[in-house]
């Protein structure tokens, strides 16, 4: 009896981490479909400005919180090459939040994809930390495409983010300066099960999850390795 009294505790217990790291991997599933979108577009991001990437964040679904107050907050993934340089295929997924504060006015009824394109070391590094600001901590930029991205160096351009947003269908470049992003710990343990920072998910060599292959093999897919 006692046994059997365990096993039933052991399983409601279970119930909750199983949807939690259900609702993560559906969250990797709309960012691979929002990426997809983006960079299957006309005018979408184009590999140019990919292969100069050694990290890409992007958030799904992005709406604003309430009208008239300007706060949105959304969910997303930051994935990133594998080495030591950051140089090769694509990693495992670290999950992250989008604190847009009263960049809101960007935002309408319809949800936003916002795809943010790490294209220098200290951004990288900076969004490593946990939580960094765009334009404070990061330089950011709004992306550039169309004939633009085909020339378009990040190095030269010192810029450390480029962003992107598609709402409605249509795609381009915008600016969030200001924007806060944050590593999601709590998102990060049910992916995973065991806390870990977004650096040791990224730099560790992690293996990458299920839910989480579709993803790097889709920037596998539309992006260069470095090496």
């Amino acid at each position: 009896m006692k046994k059997m009294t365990w096993a039933i505790v052991l399983s409601f217990a279970l119930v909750p981490a199983t949807l939690a790291q259900k609702r993560e991997a559906q969250r990797l599933d709309k960012s691979a479909k929002a990426l997809q979108e983006i960079v299957s577009s006309g005018t979408g991001l184009r590999r140019q400005i990919l292969d100069q990437a050694f990290c890409v964040l992007i958030y799904p679904s992005v709406k604003k919180v309430a009208f008239g107050i300007g706060d949105s907050y959304g969910r997303g993934a930051l994935v990133c090459r594998k080495g030591q340089d950051m140089k090769g295929q694509w990693g495992a997924p670290a999950m992250y939040s989008l604190d847009q504060g009263s960049l809101g006015v960007q935002l309408g009824s319809t949800a936003t994809d916002f795809v943010l394109v790490v294209v220098s070391q200290k951004g990288v590094e900076e969004i490593l930390k946990g939580k960094t600001k765009l334009g404070t901590n990061a330089a950011a930029a709004a992306g550039p495409s169309d004939a633009q991205a085909s020339t378009y160096n990040a190095v030269a351009a010192k810029v450390d983010v480029l962003t992107y947003s598609r709402s409605k269908g249509l795609f381009a470049g915008v600016s969030l300066q200001g924007a806060s992003l944050a590593a999601d710990d709590d998102a990060n343990k049910a992916l995973y099960g065991k806390d870990l920072t977004a650096a040791e998910i990224v730099k560790g060599d992690r293996a990458i999850p299920d839910a989480g292959i579709g993803l790097a093999h889709l920037l596998d897919t539309v992006s260069y390795a470095h090496e």
